[in-house]
């Protein structure tokens, strides 16, 4: 499997201690000589949070070991959906594409459950964070990720494949990322937002819904807020129903555009958060709606009527006049 190397330069170290206080696994400390010293290796999960808060970047981090190491190798693997299901995901995917105007595919998430049978998908050969992983199955990879591949210790407890560090327990991470001001703000964002039961899961599965090998819990769409509105219209084209949504800038791939649709079966809006945006490829001017799979009928209904007027018509600007 991937293990990890900590490569420190003593020659730039100013002993600030950031890369101890913001490692979220607490696999650094602080040695006798005042520099940071790696305490156990083993817990280190690539998350490269000490090496990026390094003012002087005199770390880094190196992924070493076999990466083709796998440890469900004799495990038998699930049946994948049947050929009409997948044929009806393509069909889906084809159609909010178009209507829409995507630039990227919508991203079929599922949630393995722990006594569940695995897909036969490949798992990166280096760990990823799980935005990471939606970046490359919004752009066609499918990524298989059990928690030993998963780089955000965040991600993985909130999926219910681990326990959660301490620092991320309490909030104090959040607080020394200046994301909050102080650890009782930290601490009631940490209690509010949902998770699963630690190791009720064991991976992660995503792929472009079109490509998905098992019926996801959760579409997720990557776009612009248009484009949003346009996918919650089509929810209320027959209803009028208006929506409730869940969105704070925390934990938004994870929280936000899977769980909360998962758990409440309903759409969900999220704006980003910090992390994703560090870490993927996302623009200052996307977002994402998370969409549990049962409504995806409904969306491809409404989308294909709005497309026929309304969408055009507000495109086109029809109530601008020509004057201006």
């Amino acid at each position: 499997m991937a293990d990890y190397r900590i490569k420190h330069n003593p020659d730039v170290c100013v002993k600030c201690g950031l890369c101890v206080a913001f490692c979220p696994c607490e696999m650094l400390g602080i040695g006798s000589d005042g520099y940071p010293t790696v305490l156990n290796i083993d817990e280190c999960v690539g998350c490269m949070t000490c090496s990026g808060n390094c003012p002087k970047r005199a770390l880094s981090v190196e992924a070493t070991g076999d990466s083709s190491f796998d440890p469900f190798k004799d495990e038998p693997r699930a049946k994948p959906i049947s050929l009409e299901t997948q044929q009806l995901y393509e069909q889906w995917q084809d159609i909010s594409m178009e209507k829409l105007g995507l630039r990227w595919q919508p991203v079929a998430v599922s949630l393995i459950e722990k006594d569940e049978l695995l897909p036969d998908v490949p798992m990166p050969a280096e760990n990823l964070r799980f935005c990471q992983a939606m970046m490359a199955a919004r752009r066609g990879a499918s990524i298989l990720m059990p928690p030993f591949r998963h780089s955000c210790p965040d991600g993985t407890s909130i999926f219910g494949m681990t326990g959660v560090p301490e620092k991320l327990a309490t909030g104090e991470i959040y607080v020394l990322f200046h994301k909050l001001v102080n650890a009782e703000a930290a601490a009631q964002m940490v209690a509010e937002r949902p998770t699963l039961p630690p190791h009720s899961r064991r991976a992660t599965y995503v792929a472009p819904l079109a490509k998905t090998l098992r019926k996801p819990e959760v579409v997720v769409f990557t776009g612009t807020p248009e484009q949003m509105m346009w996918l919650c219209m089509s929810m209320s084209y027959y209803t009028g129903h208006r929506f409730d949504f869940h969105a704070s800038g925390y934990n938004s791939m994870c929280v936000e555009a899977v769980l909360y649709p998962m758990m409440e079966d309903q759409p969900n809006i999220t704006f980003g958060c910090y992390g994703c945006r560090a870490a993927s490829d996302i623009g200052e001017d996307m977002m994402f709606m998370g969409m549990p799979t049962s409504a995806m009928p409904t969306v491809v209904r409404g989308l294909t009527e709005l497309a026929k007027k309304a969408i055009p018509d507000s495109r086109n600007k029809i109530y601008v006049p020509p004057i201006m």
